[in-house]
């Protein structure tokens, strides 16, 4: 519900609530400009000698004002001609025109109106309200996205589109709050739908009747200082009956022109007071630092509305669209969606139609918006969840488990929990069964025992799909036909072979970058921003389900490249390395924020064996700018496996790598990457105590070893490889 209302708002309303936050914007800037260029008053300047200054250089004045910014305008008539002047309040005299700036209005009324009088302020009201309705349910998501308001500033994963747009608006949304909120209130005072508020002293009726009394001589000017004063208005020449109207921060009261006594006075209500503070608030008059903070935050408004849009479509092409999905209260099964990169979505959609089919009434939503009330006439909650990283919630995920955990109870309808994952990883599964074990706890009952589907397997799917039948008393066929993101195809440019003569034939394959279309260019979409350690999908000749590589290039090399050792019997790994210079092959992109150098220059720690050493290569080669970098690679013979072998003596002399530590296994004293490791124990514990960021590549059993090395090596310090974790100083790439 809260997406839905935070969506629609923003597709519908774009144009409008854009026009409103770059005029706003805009307009934000001429109160701080008026402030520096208008002459400002002496602290003890009183309102009787400013008058007398401006009245000794304009007999004729009639009117005198001060505006929030401090210009002081003085209007008068000189021989039936009117005339007015911004002032010098140290000499009365004036110093520029009081023409209003042409720019400002139009700016105004096309802030205000769009220039269509009352039906345009009607629908700038509509874009305020849309802008509010779009910071509140914005700021809900965010905080249900990173798990509470305390994690408002956590660090994001994902697409650069939904970063931004998060980014943006974790810092814009409360000046948004407070102009939208103002701007409504505005509107409705225009309309005449609040209360006036106001007290205007009634004109007295007795007066002295005499006239000629200067304004420099009376105690009430003479009491006011300027920095209070905002208008006093002279009587009319000649009518004795007149007075002077004298307005300041504090109240309005006329004063008697012939002997300057106070006749009438009126406090501002509370209620002028609110609604000037509003305007103030809405405009900056008065408050020019703070009107440029809230203009520079709705500058953010469309740099949103463009990463929201992309957001959006990105959104509708990786998810697929499910017909007949129903209203979450009023189905039988409600099907819970954790994912990252999409894929789980098809997986949802093949069992929503088969459910469907088989009679059942089904919703299919984010784990994210789970709440146990919602679902009133449901049955049974199944989670289809994918696993971010080493056992994190994906993104559609995130709070679920803090929301089961503040249920005073498990919900009655029984639940079934799968696993998306791919074995080769260490944390296979490791979310869903995070979920699966907490709803145990809370004494959750159990449709069937957990399951796991390994690397987006259409057979696994049906297995599964035919013990769902069996649970629920119905045949269930589950089809799954995987939905691949948009592919390219890559052009081979060259190889370098290694491994041939121990029996394992390696290849670091490089690849022609594709032309960026000016959209990718855009959005990032395809190979138009990648790095080192990002993944590329390569999906071989008469096979369903892709492979992934690291790379060991960015987007900045101008080249795609991968490290491919052939395994026996292995479809993709063997069609790569039998591709020869001019060959394609269809590919796609997947990021990989979770395994990244970091920014900074606190020295790095890569640790790789075998294949593993291509992200760890490609952050080598990007290091730009000479961080320090301390390499420990494992080989099995140097002779043949000695990967980028030839590449490090010239990233050592341009500075781009610190030191090299190699370990060969199958030479005359057997030595592993962990072996490497613990003979430079003194070493790695003074770069680590100093900040330094571990990042491991390579097999499984090679990360195993390389942990307990660390962990022995530490252990005298009092860290470990688990706290270096926490605090996002040790990461892995394990295969």
């Amino acid at each position: 519900m809260i997406r839905a209302l935070h969506r629609w708002p923003g597709l519908l309303a774009l144009a409008l609530v854009t026009v409103l936050a770059l005029s706003g914007a805009a307009l934000s800037v001429f109160p701080a400009v008026e402030r520096i260029a208008a002459p400002q008053a002496d602290a003890g300047l009183t309102v009787a000698v400013l008058a007398d200054r401006i009245q000794m250089v304009y007999p004729g004045v009639e009117q005198i004002r001060r505006s929030p910014s401090g210009r002081i305008t003085a209007y008068w008539f000189d021989q039936g001609t009117p005339g007015a002047s911004v002032i010098d309040p140290a000499s009365g005299a004036g110093v520029a025109s009081a023409d209003p700036n042409q720019t400002e209005r139009w700016l105004t009324n096309l802030h205000r109106s769009l220039f269509l009088g009352d039906g345009g302020r009607i629908a700038m009201a509509v874009g305020a309200a849309a802008m509010l309705v779009l910071s509140l349910t914005g700021a809900a998501l965010v905080v249900r996205r990173v798990g509470g308001w305390r994690n408002w500033f956590a660090p994001l994963r994902g697409p650069l589109a939904g970063r931004l747009h998060v980014e943006i608006a974790r810092i814009a949304v409360i000046g948004l709050v407070l102009s939208s909120t103002t701007a409504l209130w505005m509107t409705a005072s225009t309309f005449d739908l609040l209360p006036d508020g106001g007290t205007i002293p009634a004109m007295p009726t007795e007066v002295s009747g005499v006239t000629g009394f200067a304004p420099g001589q009376m105690d009430t000017l003479q009491q006011t200082p300027v920095a209070e004063f905002r208008e006093l208005s002279f009587p009319y020449p000649g009518d004795a009956t007149d007075v002077f109207t004298l307005k300041t921060d504090r109240g309005t009261g006329h004063l008697d022109q012939g002997d300057g006594a106070l006749l009438v006075w009126a406090d501002l209500t509370e209620w002028e007071r609110v609604s000037e503070t509003i305007y103030m608030l809405h405009t900056g008059q008065g408050a020019a630092t703070l009107g440029l903070v809230l203009g520079l935050m709705a500058i953010g408004v469309p740099a949103m509305g463009a990463t929201g849009f992309l957001v959006w479509l990105a959104g509708r092409r990786g998810r697929p669209r499910i017909r007949g999905n129903q209203p979450a209260g009023r189905a039988e099964t409600i099907l819970l969606v954790g994912s990252e990169g999409g894929s789980t979505w098809g997986f949802a959609a093949t069992l929503h139609a088969a459910l469907t089919e088989a009679g059942q009434s089904v919703h299919v939503g984010p784990m994210l918006g789970f709440a146990a009330e919602r679902y009133a006439r449901a049955e049974r909650i199944i989670v289809l969840a994918a696993t971010y990283g080493d056992g994190a919630a994906p993104a559609s995920a995130k709070g679920f488990l803090d929301r089961l955990s503040a249920l005073e109870r498990a919900p009655d309808m029984p639940l079934a929990v799968l696993g998306f994952g791919d074995r080769s990883f260490p944390a296979y599964c490791a979310f869903a069964k995070t979920v699966a074990s907490a709803a145990q706890a809370k004494g959750w009952p159990e449709l069937t025992p957990l399951d796991t589907i390994d690397r987006q397997s259409p057979q696994d799917f049906a297995r599964w799909g035919r013990a769902l039948g069996e649970a629920l008393g119905i045949s269930l066929e589950l089809s799954h036909q995987p939905v691949l993101p948009i592919t390219e195809r890559l052009t081979l440019v060259s190889r370098r072979d290694y491994g041939a003569e121990v029996q394992a034939p390696t290849a670091i394959l490089r690849f022609a970058l594709p032309r960026a279309t000016p959209w990718q260019r855009l959005t990032g979409a395809g190979f138009a921003r990648f790095t080192a350690g990002d993944l590329i999908g390569i999906l071989p000749e008469g096979g369903t389900v892709p492979r992934l590589y690291s790379l060991a290039s960015g987007h900045r090399d101008g080249f795609i490249e991968i490290v491919v050792k052939k395994h026996a019997g292995g479809l993709c790994s063997g069609q790569l390395t039998a591709l020869q210079p001019g060959d394609t092959v269809t590919t796609f992109l997947r990021r990989n924020p979770g395994f990244r150098p970091g920014r900074g220059r606190a020295p790095l720690i890569l640790i790789g064996a075998g294949t593993g050493i291509g992200p760890l290569a490609g952050f080598i080669r990007g290091n730009g700018r000479r961080r320090p970098v301390h390499l420990f690679f494992g080989m099995r013979h140097e002779g043949s496996d000695f990967f980028y072998g030839e590449d490090f003596p010239a990233w050592q002399e341009e500075g781009r790598l610190t030191r090299l530590v190699i370990a060969v296994s199958r030479g005359p004293r057997p030595h592993y990457v962990q072996d490497a490791l613990l003979g430079e124990a003194s070493q790695v514990v003074d770069l680590i105590r100093n900040g330094a960021r571990v990042m491991v590549c390579g097999g499984r059993d090679m990360a195993a070893g390389v942990a307990d090395a660390l962990a022995e090596i530490l252990a005298p310090v009092g860290l470990t490889p688990a706290v270096l974790k926490a605090e996002g100083r040790y990461v892995e790439d394990v295969y």
